[in-house]
């Protein structure tokens, strides 16, 4: 099929999702957008690293984009029509080929405590384990209550939940969006909001991606997105390109679109130092007459970097001493 235009409307559009109940559960609603718009879909599950290997931390599978290379590959061998990601596990470098075009209505996009033994992260007793495997969540963590044990925990929702709830956890941290998804929302004991706790650059968002020069399904995809979001996503994500930090990294962005029609962002960068945790934060607002979206996160990026993050990430990068 390599280099065959669809262009028959009665051809299903073939969305391409990882096999995760949480990835299916976001394409299928992805899904479900696009047929209340007269538009027949089918979707294709493709197995990625990230979701083989989930007993490994995600710095040793391939860290950015292993969870999204398999479905890229398939878009690129015409083997899908579209792909659907979690706009936060897409490395900020487009894939030669691919674009996304479409950026449907964001989800919560804070991260979410769930509690155990009691609802708050301020109210667990010292000692207490709180699972997590994020770098930016352990050291906001880190930052907010020293002196709880944090461990690492990988798997699908329902994997983590059930490790809580058998006691090998008194709290979790997670992404809000995921839980709403999957009609967990109940599950939601505290939602961390900033200034407390700042969320991942994109989080609850999705990205619907395609091939550049497959205009046909662009077009058909396009009634589904979500100006707003698409534009609050686009300076978290100019923000962290300019940085040069991948998903993985200690950055957290929160951009949002006001009543007056400006994206404005809030953008942080965090180091753990070892006997405290370093936080540098930078805002802005960006009138949608004289500044893109774009040029308002490599904005304040910048001013970031004249804060010290480009140091401060590079120290993070550094390997460990053997």
């Amino acid at each position: 099929m390599k280099g065959v235009v669809r262009s028959v409307c009665s051809e299903p559009l073939r969305i391409g999702t990882r096999s995760s109940l949480l990835a299916q559960t976001q394409t299928q609603w992805v899904a479900n957008q696009l047929a209340s718009k007269g538009i027949h879909v089918e979707i294709q599950v493709v197995e990625t690293k990230g979701d083989i290997q989930r007993d490994t931390p995600i710095t040793k599978i391939g860290g950015d984009g292993v969870f999204v290379r398999e479905l890229e590959q398939a878009l690129l061998d015409h083997r899908i029509d579209i792909a659907v990601h979690s706009m936060k596990d897409l490395p900020t470098a487009e894939t030669p080929g691919l674009v996304i075009p479409c950026v449907p209505q964001r989800a919560t996009p804070y991260d979410v405590f769930v509690g155990r033994t009691k609802p708050t992260l301020q109210e667990l007793p010292s000692g207490s384990v709180v699972g997590t495997s994020s770098i930016r969540r352990v050291v906001q963590l880190k930052g907010l209550r020293k002196d709880l044990v944090i461990q690492p925990i990988r798997g699908n929702v329902d994997t983590r939940l059930k490790k809580l709830d058998s006691g090998k956890y008194d709290g979790l941290i997670l992404a809000g969006a995921g839980l709403e998804r999957l009609d967990l929302a109940d599950r939601i004991t505290q939602f961390l909001k900033p200034p407390l706790f700042a969320p991942a650059i994109a989080q609850g968002a999705l990205a619907v991606q395609t091939r550049e020069d497959d205009r046909f399904v662009r077009e058909r995809i396009l009634p589904i997105s979500h100006e707003a979001t698409h534009e609050s996503v686009l300076a978290e994500r100019a923000c962290l390109q300019t940085l040069a930090g991948g998903c993985l990294a200690p950055i957290a962005g929160w951009g949002r679109k006001d009543s007056n029609n400006n994206v404005s962002l809030d953008a942080w960068v965090f180091e753990d130092c070892g006997e405290e945790i370093v936080s540098i934060h930078a805002s802005g607002i960006a009138d949608p007459s004289t500044e893109s979206p774009r040029q308002l996160g490599e904005r304040v990026a910048t001013s970031l970097i004249d804060k010290g993050a480009t140091s401060m990430l590079e120290r993070i990068r550094e390997p460990p001493n053997e």
